[in-house]
């Protein structure tokens, strides 16, 4: 089949071209269920690509996007799949050649592979590779352009042209997806955003995909558009919707078709549909604008403030903390369980004594176990506000997505509550509703990383909140593993992602600490050394034979055995972790006590004794 001769940005010079709408939806319709692999219908079922081409191509459209948005080694991956790179490409051109007349540009689609995650710096920067192997691809079977589409990230899509521009002198599309109107989730405006587009190589430059025909209108409204560059809009059917269990979308035909009119008349020139589009969207925007001309575009006026101020963004006044005092003297952290019904009497009271006993801060978790307690937010602010105590919250990766894991910490930053420890979360089948879903969106590495991220004044997703928040931020450690050295690693990650202290499980044996202490003294941040007083002999051969990596002394064992559960017993438990303690504080500045069975009692004094064996140390060195 023939070409058409002219290539794309020479050909909307003068003319207006109708882009094709989306692929996914189709499929759907056409009974292909979610979670299938699209692009590997390439191959598998090229016949139900091939209707869907034919389909937008008799709707009007001349501009045929391959089947390839996920068609990445990443995406594909996910299906196993990621040997197929090349094979799923090609046959995507190959099969959108011969479903379309030779009047059509079949032109090579690119999706973004970060759009659907936490924006994430170091990781887009290794995706050069995987742009360029696609591209080749399709390059290999002579398409007409190459389309970059639903870049959330100016910084990817940057990456993206950088390593495909070199390949071939065809026409590039750069399309953007916005969060909000004007501007990208890396915080660009899209008069900024096309500028640097078109420096870096791209021919048309525009929007598809997150956001209707109303939004976008509104988006190239505001933006300036580079000279003599053509302006492409491929925007949603309106906001997705579920009705008894179908997915569906609220634009109707006659309403893109109208919409179509108000992008010609902002000087679009390729105008087609993202998500649930169909063909008879395309077929409207097709009649309207048939026999139409190109409009010129027009740009609004600069916004010198907008395009050279940066966002405003203002500091925090950082409150002293956990991380400022065991720089100067010994510091204790105890944990104290949030109760398991509605009554918080019993831990005001034990928050009420630990706080006159001296600790630095009260450490709430999060679900621990996975089982269900009450809200260690709302108890952080109740202890803060009542009891002047400083709360330090527990974060579990497990039961909030990204947006109730950055709702709940703008939360803390309004209530003032700064000190929080990120953990991964014990799944949710261990606990006391087995049937809840664990969530982990994100690794503890990436949640880390995320609240510095709102340290810096920036949303999980890129959005400027006018505010810096200031998170201190901790990483837990479990010594307990087969592979210390391991796990010693995994902790140096933690801290690469901007982890401020650390705070180990609790350790029960000297060996144990001085094999921390070796472990951890390179880093340059605090330990907290955990230590968790014995309550009975039952306890103690719970922990030596059930718990994994952990092993009591058996002197330590033997001295429990002697007594029966009871207060003679726990007085022995405080007493064995009175030497841990000693130890522990030769080698750290940071003692974290964790609470048994709600024995507060017990941690108190604990706490008494490590101040007063503090204090007895500054008096000998004075």
């Amino acid at each position: 089949m023939s070409m058409p001769q002219e290539n794309i940005k020479t050909y909307l010079k003068d003319n207006l071209l109708i882009g094709d709408g989306a692929m996914a939806t189709w499929l759907y319709r056409l009974g292909v269920p979610i979670g299938v692999c699209y692009e590997e219908l390439n191959l598998s079922n090229p016949e139900i690509i091939g209707t869907v081409h034919r389909s937008y191509y008799e709707a009007g459209a001349r501009f045929i996007q391959t089947n390839t948005y996920g068609a990445h080694r990443d995406a594909l991956a996910r299906h196993g799949l990621q040997d197929q790179v090349q094979r799923i490409n090609r046959s995507a051109v190959q099969v959108a050649r011969r479903a379309v007349g030779d009047d059509a540009y079949v032109v090579g689609g690119i999706g973004s592979i970060n759009a659907g995650r936490v924006r994430n710096m170091e990781q887009i920067g290794t995706y050069g590779d995987q742009y360029e192997e696609q591209a080749s691809a399709l390059l290999s079977e002579n398409v007409d352009a190459i389309l970059l589409e639903t870049f959330l990230d100016v910084d990817e899509l940057l990456l993206a042209l950088d390593v495909i521009r070199p390949l071939t002198d065809l026409p590039i599309i750069a399309q953007l997806a916005t969060i909000e109107v004007g501007r990208t989730r890396d915080g660009h405006t899209l008069t900024r955003a096309f500028a640097e587009l078109v420096k870096a190589g791209a021919d048309i430059v525009g929007l598809n995909c997150r956001m209707g025909p109303a939004e976008v209108l509104r988006s190239i409204e505001g933006a300036v558009v580079p000279e003599d560059t053509p302006l492409s809009v491929f925007p949603n059917a309106g906001r997705l919707a579920m009705s008894d269990g179908e997915y569906s979308y609220a634009s109707v035909p006659q309403y893109f078709g109208d919409s179509a009119l108000r992008f010609r008349a902002q000087g679009a020139r390729l105008i087609g549909g993202c998500c649930g589009t169909t063909p008879e969207h395309i077929r409207m925007m097709a009649q309207v604008l048939a026999e139409r001309e190109p409009l010129p575009r027009v740009n609004p006026e600069v916004q010198i403030e907008e395009e050279q101020t940066p966002i405003r963004v203002v500091p925090p006044v950082r409150p002293k903390g956990i991380v400022d005092t065991v720089t100067q003297r010994h510091t204790v952290i105890v944990e104290l369980d949030p109760p398991r019904d509605l009554d918080t009497e019993k831990f005001l009271q034990g928050t009420a004594e630990l706080r006159d006993a001296g600790a630095d801060a009260i450490t709430l978790a999060d679900n621990s176990l996975a089982t269900t307690r009450m809200s260690n937010l709302a108890l952080g602010s109740i202890m803060k506000t009542k009891l002047s105590a400083e709360p330090l919250l527990h974060i579990a990766c497990r039961d909030r997505n990204l947006i109730g894991q950055q709702s709940h910490l703008m939360g803390l930053h309004a209530l003032g509550i700064n000190q929080v420890l990120v953990i991964t979360g014990d799944p949710a089948r261990f606990g006391d509703l087995p049937g809840a879903s664990s969530v982990f969106d994100v690794s503890s590495f990436d949640l880390i990383r995320m609240i510095k991220q709102l340290n810096e004044g920036y949303s999980f997703s890129g959005k400027p909140l006018q505010q810096r928040a200031n998170f201190v931020v901790g990483a837990a450690f479990n010594p307990h593993v087969r592979q210390f050295d391991a796990a010693l690693r995994r902790l140096e990650k933690k801290v690469e992602a901007g982890a401020d202290y650390i705070m180990t499980q609790p350790v029960y044996d000297q060996e144990t600490i001085e094999l921390i202490y070796q472990g951890t003294k390179h880093l340059n941040i605090p330990t907290f050394i955990g230590i968790m007083p014995l309550t009975s002999s039952r306890n103690a051969e719970f922990l030596h034979n059930e718990v994994p990596g952990i092993k009591l002394s058996d002197e330590a064992r033997e001295r429990m055995s002697r007594y029966e559960p009871g207060e003679e017993a726990r007085r022995e438990g405080i007493s064995i972790a009175r030497e841990l303690v000693d130890m522990a504080m030769g080698r750290f500045k940071g003692i974290y006590l964790i609470t048994p069975f709600f024995y507060y009692q017990m941690t108190a004094e604990l706490t008494r004794y490590i101040h007063e064996q503090s204090n007895l140390g500054l008096s000998a060195q004075k």
